[in-house]
């Protein structure tokens, strides 16, 4: 081998080991995720499709604030389950320059006061005129909730007589469950997507001051430069939306299950895997690691 043939074999060696680095996306990755169902969906759904790409996933189920605290110092990376434009505006206008938000999964989401169909009363203004028929309680979940914070607003708005009780989401659902049961009234802090309005008939009361607000989205969020870090898995989560029917049955397969999320993750994947393969981005960029939409 002449000198100049190991010249540029040194030189290919040299550069081989920045080339694969190029090529190989970060594999760890931790999701945060709050104890309500379409997050909780949302979460294992791309926890499963990136272990399926070999990525290590950790989950991390914490409240509001503290999943908010954590993204923004760089000790979560994803949290799915951001609703915009008014139930958590508190917190991205606290965190809300440490962090990106990435994708919009969902359009049509709601929060407001809950009742079963067979309570007669319409709208949140009635609520007073059957304090004892709730007997004077309206059933709430985690405390640093965003419908929390609003439903303690609608209640000085609508100068409601109530006491707002904390529970956790599963404890509200039981709640209205047991009620439901023995055709009690009930009212609660709800929202769209969630199971509950499959299982249940149920009608969100209406509200004429605008205190909860109109349809939100659903948004993903990340901390400042995840997509230079993580650009597979940037690109994933921009790619994936869901409908109505779609995220409703992912929903239920879940809480039908009684084996793991994981597990009815992916028995859902199964019968959605042409939507599951749109998401998946194909590098089309070696030298910047860059994605695109199949």
């Amino acid at each position: 081998m002449n000198r100049l043939k190991i010249i540029a074999v040194l030189l290919l060696a040299a550069l081989l080991p920045t080339a694969c680095g190029n090529l190989n996306d970060n594999k760890k990755i931790s999701i945060a995720y709050a104890n309500w169902s379409e997050g909780i969906a949302m979460s294992y759904l791309i926890k499963v499709i990136l272990e399926e790409h070999g990525y290590d996933v950790r989950m991390l189920n914490a409240d509001l604030a503290p999943i908010f605290a954590s993204l923004s110092r760089k000790k979560a990376d994803v949290f799915m389950d951001v609703w915009l434009p008014v139930t958590m505006h508190d917190y991205m206008e606290q965190y809300g320059d440490k962090l990106e938000v990435i994708g919009n999964v969902y359009d049509n989401a709601r929060i407001g006061l809950v009742v079963p169909e067979y309570v007669t009363i319409q709208s949140i203004e009635e609520l007073n005129g059957h304090k004892d028929k709730f007997s004077g309680q309206i059933i709430g979940i985690d405390a640093g909730a965003g419908i929390m914070k609003t439903t303690e607003k609608a209640l000085n708005e609508y100068g409601l007589d109530y006491k707002l009780m904390t529970a956790s989401a599963p404890a509200m659902t039981t709640s209205l469950d047991k009620a439901i049961r023995k055709k009690e009234w009930i009212v609660v802090t709800g929202w769209t997507p969630h199971w509950m309005f499959g299982r249940y008939k149920l009608k969100i009361l209406d509200d004429p001051k605008q205190i909860y607000g109109k349809a939100e989205s659903i948004h993903t969020v990340v901390w400042k430069d995840f997509s230079e870090k993580y650009p597979f898995v940037a690109e994933l989560l921009r790619n994936i939306r869901l409908d109505d029917q779609q995220i409703s049955s992912l929903m239920a397969t879940i809480e039908k299950t009684q084996k793991t999320e994981t597990y009815a993750v992916r028995q859902w994947m199964k019968e959605h895997q042409a939507l599951v393969n749109s998401w998946i981005p194909i590098k089309t960029d070696f030298s910047t690691n860059s994605y695109i939409n199949r």
